[in-house]
């Protein structure tokens, strides 16, 4: 287990941790499981940098960029880069064949540049308008391990969408290993219900709609999951989440 962990947080962040050699991209589907602990981690680094920004007297947006960065350099944008590539892939209505073509292409477009330039706002206003450090060390750890829980279930419900590539080179995960990383990816969430049942409840189902639409939207268009797709899911959930939040809460 803690090898799997290893392999999470080596994936998914930038943080100096290594798992071990044998583990590989195989290794991955196995390690599903741990992605909402690298979203914990994530999280965390995230809620850390509002606190400092808001200690050092600054206002609560460009603190919430601050954040934001934070959790953008420890994940290496590996998230934001697989959002702009799906949004690009997909926003022009290409074929199968050459959306697939578009993934690999590391160029942004227009689609992909929007999608970011959109996300990155809601996200960041959205935990500027929660203000509190630690209201907004609770959302983003919430949405971090939420919607890297919706990664290993996505790899689960989906097959690889080519026969090449880290979806083909990790291989789907087990339904057991997603459950687990759903479970474990609801834990800080059900932590914010005891003081705000309804806005866990609203972000839940925010999380789960978005989820439930990139899903589709993928399955139809691509017939399965790539990198790119897994890490644009993460970025829609989250983004969700966020935006729920940022609505159901009361001050």
């Amino acid at each position: 287990m803690l090898d799997d962990v290893k392999t999470a947080l080596q994936f998914l962040t930038r943080l100096p941790v290594r798992a071990p050699a044998s583990h590989g991209m195989q290794g991955l589907s196995r390690a599903a499981w741990a992605f909402p602990l690298a979203g914990l981690a994530v999280g965390a680094i995230g809620g850390l940098a509002y606190a400092l920004a808001d200690a050092a007297g600054l206002p609560p947006l460009p603190a919430a960029i601050l954040a934001l960065a934070a959790t953008i350099a420890v994940t290496g944008a590996l998230h934001e880069d697989g959002l702009a590539d799906l949004f690009d892939a997909l926003g022009g209505h290409a074929p199968r064949a050459r959306a697939l073509e578009i993934m690999r292409d590391s160029r942004i477009g227009t689609y992909g540049t929007l999608a970011l330039l959109v996300t990155v706002a809601l996200r960041a206003t959205s935990l500027a308008s929660l203000q509190a450090p630690a209201r907004v060390a609770a959302a983003l750890l919430a949405a971090a391990c939420l919607s890297r829980a919706a990664m290993a279930v996505l790899m689960a419900l989906q097959h690889p969408a080519r026969p090449d590539g880290l979806g083909a080179a990790s291989g789907r995960v087990a339904p057991a290993r997603a459950g687990l990383a759903a479970l474990l990816g609801l834990i800080p969430l059900l932590a914010l219900a005891t003081s705000s049942p309804a806005a866990a409840l609203a972000a839940l189902l925010a999380a789960a709609s978005a989820f439930a639409a990139t899903e589709r939207w993928t399955r139809s268009r691509l017939g399965g999951f790539t990198g790119d797709t897994v890490g644009g899911t993460e970025q829609l959930c989250e983004t969700a989440c966020l935006l729920a939040l940022a609505a159901a809460w009361p001050a």
